[in-house]
């Protein structure tokens, strides 16, 4: 008699975990319905939205695909144009040259450009045009766009063709960040520098100047040799050393090198 109990008691506790078992099926398909809906409204609401998003960044990649092909095609084109250019520099064809240097020089402040109106401030020079060469030079070094190399080498060009009409304190203050050991033009630039001290009696700065120079191996050695001679005028030393000084001396005199040996005797 006592199993009775137990039995319904066994088969009420089955009833219920069926139940429970039931019930958390229905909430499983209540909540993958409810998110089924939730992916639903999003995709009515803001389908469009993202399938624009998805085509303006396909095209977006493919303009900038097609801008740099043709940026690429257009340097090589430009380059190929600069290259025919020197070539008719080198053929002595000034006007054509000029003409061609002209148009690649309107483009801004790219290499091709800048190149382009440094060769045209040369065919000016060439042709006694001076205030033409000093203008494409003076231009060149006020573009805060062009590199640095070119906006130095402009402005060094530049001073050196006003040199005698510029105020010797104008020539320092433009220069003198480039007359420095180490820079790239420290033996054109200092060269002005300590020549504009001397326009300003300044020998105790133009010698030391004209001396560094002198000693800087990296400095073209045609420079270094007139800078040596101007330290030494001044009373600074400058040699460095001694049997290339003399060397150098014999040669400028027309002489035999110091390296050359004497022919033996017959």
């Amino acid at each position: 008699m006592a199993l009775e109990p137990n039995s319904e008691q066994t088969r009420a506790n089955q009833l219920a975990e069926r139940q429970a078992r039931e019930q958390e099926v229905l909430l499983r398909e209540v909540d993958d319905a409810v998110r089924q809906d939730q992916i639903g409204g999003v995709a009515k609401r803001y389908g469009w939205a993202i399938a624009g998003a998805l085509v303006l960044g396909l095209a977006g990649f493919g303009g900038y695909l097609f801008w740099k092909d043709r940026s690429e095609g257009q340097l090589e084109e430009r380059s190929e144009q600069l290259i025919t250019a020197f070539d008719q520099l080198e053929a002595g064809q000034l006007q054509q040259a000029d003409q061609a240097l002209a148009k690649l020089a309107e483009e801004g402040s790219s290499a091709t450009a800048l190149s382009a109106k440094m060769a045209r401030a040369g065919i000016a020079l060439n042709q006694n045009r001076r205030e033409d060469a000093i203008e494409l030079y003076e231009g060149i070094s006020a573009d805060g766009d062009a590199p640095k190399p070119y906006r130095d080498l402009a402005t060094i060009r530049a001073v050196a063709l006003q040199f005698e009409q510029l105020d010797p304190q104008k020539v320092i203050d433009r220069l003198k960040p480039l007359a420095t050991p180490g820079n790239p033009w420290f033996g054109s630039a200092g060269e002005l520098v300590g020549m504009a001290y001397l326009k300003q009696g300044k020998n105790d700065l133009a010698g030391p100047l004209f001396a560094s120079i002198a000693k800087d191996e990296e400095v073209p050695q045609t420079l270094r040799s007139r800078t040596r001679q101007l330290a030494g005028m001044l009373g600074y030393d400058a040699v460095v050393d001694v049997d290339e000084t003399l060397g150098e001396l014999r040669e400028q005199e027309g002489g035999a090198p110091a390296a050359q040996a004497a022919p033996a005797a017959q």
